[in-house]
């Protein structure tokens, strides 16, 4: 669904766009089909949709943002920004989830007094069917531009299609079985688990970036056998990395022929860069620094 000239940034309020308004009207759909039918789990289920509207507009605000070129005063360009809004959707949908399953807790004892009916039943597939499309679309825009704010949403879009599955189930087994009431309270406990469960998916590997951890290992041997296989370089050593947004911004030490030319030297560090750039793990920003090889002498 996108086109030659879609730009990242178009394409990630394009997409987040339709999915507002579909969070908004199913959101709609459940809230009511719940009071009608009677189901509490439809009616958790109703602001799990809701909170995804939240961070819909969380992206669309933030996209131009963390797309905006590198300037003065951000020299690394504004890639956190899309880290700090994709841990923020972690942070909604936590808070939605912790909040849903207190209060499945706390009125477990409850009973309802109709069974909840199959208009509820018919709004949780609806749900389910809608959701998980959305979440395909979404999911395949976020991989093809890289962003972890989209691929986040998307997955608070199915983690939305999930929390429904619970909730039909339930529904359908009160029908069959009236005096199994409980079930609804069961469903929206399964619902806040998965929700969870999402949260903490989406949350931590943006907690890690900011702390600045580094690459994994795969991504750092990948990175020195690249920096080590140019032409002119002898050694690699002192390699740190950290991740700005969704790209990892690398540091290293290249030893060389101490006999070379300063322009030599340059040419060699500017062939690594351009080698890391081309055939490394998403990298965005490459500082080399040129050292002369002592045999015997070199760090590991």
């Amino acid at each position: 669904m996108s086109d030659r000239n879609s730009s990242p940034s178009r394409d990630v309020r394009r997409i987040t766009l339709w999915g507002l308004a579909i969070n908004l009207a199913l959101s709609a759909l459940k809230f009511t089909a719940g009071i009608l039918g009677a189901s509490q789990a439809l009616v958790a289920d109703a602001v799990h949709s809701l909170s995804d509207s939240v961070t819909d507009v969380a992206v669309v605000v933030g996209a131009p943002l963390w797309s905006a070129p590198a300037d003065a005063e951000h020299p690394h360009g504004h890639g956190r920004i899309e880290t700090v809004i994709t841990l923020f959707i972690g942070v909604v949908l936590a808070a939605a989830g912790a909040g849903l399953g207190y209060r499945a807790v706390a009125t477990l004892h409850h009973q309802h007094a109709p069974a909840p009916g199959w208009l509820a039943f018919t709004a949780a597939c609806i749900s389910i069917a809608a959701k998980e499309w959305l979440y395909r679309w979404t999911v395949s825009v976020g991989r093809r531009i890289k962003s972890s704010a989209v691929a986040a949403n998307a997955w608070h879009h199915r983690s939305d299609a999930l929390s429904s599955v619970p909730v039909a189930i339930a529904v359908l087994g009160t029908r069959i079985w009236p005096s199994w009431k409980f079930l609804d309270h069961v469903a929206t406990v399964i619902v806040s688990v998965l929700i969870l469960n999402a949260a903490w998916q989406i949350s931590w590997p943006s907690l890690r970036q900011l702390i600045d951890v580094g690459a994994a290992a795969k991504d750092r041997d990948r990175i020195l056998s690249l920096a080590s296989g140019t032409e002119g370089v002898q050694s690699v050593h002192a390699l740190r990395t950290r991740y700005i947004g969704n790209g990892l911004q690398v540091d290293l030490h290249v030893l060389v022929d101490p006999e070379i030319t300063v322009r030599r030297g340059h040419e060699i560090a500017e062939q690594v860069t351009r080698n890391l750039r081309r055939e490394g793990p998403d990298i965005v920003d490459v500082l080399v620094h040129i050292e002369p090889f002592e045999a015997g002498g070199e760090e590991a």
